[in-house]
């Protein structure tokens, strides 16, 4: 049961850079977006979407959800999902699923997403949490000097 259950996520920008978040599989892909967001020490200030694919053109993906599709003004234009509206079991449905997590799309930070465990939930545990750092974030805005 989604309710009783949890994701386990390896959010990576590159192989030896990565967290691995644990969420509830009930949580909406925007919860999912705002761990990933804050286990990087980022700010949640800018637009971003889940596509299938992991290579390529992410934007031709078959399966893509954007914060775009919630946006009153910019909703009839997208043909993706809704990030606030899609719990996370349906878009990650087993074990080894895996998206792009594209996040501003100025500076296009590329997440890859993989479920990589599924647990029940511990009774008083607070979710979403970060289970494991490998690798120093980035800074999300480099100084321009360096």
């Amino acid at each position: 049961m989604p309710d009783t259950d949890t994701h386990v996520f390896r959010v990576a920008l590159n192989p030896k850079l990565y967290r691995d978040i644990e969420i509830e599989s009930g949580d909406k892909l925007s919860d999912l977006a705002a761990a990933i967001v804050g286990a990087f020490g980022f700010d949640m200030d800018h637009a971003y979407g889940f596509y299938s694919l992991v290579e390529g053109n992410i934007f031709r993906s078959p399966v893509k959800y954007e914060l775009f599709a919630d946006m009153p003004d910019l909703a009839d234009e997208s043909d993706a999902g809704s990030v606030e509206q899609t719990d996370i079991s349906e878009a990650f449905r087993k074990v080894g699923s895996k998206m792009t997590f594209l996040y501003d799309y100025g500076d296009s930070w590329k997440f890859r997403v993989e479920v990589v465990g599924r647990k029940v939930k511990e009774k008083g545990a607070a979710y979403p949490r970060v289970l494991k750092k490998a690798g120093a974030a980035p800074e999300q805005y480099p100084s321009e000097e360096e």
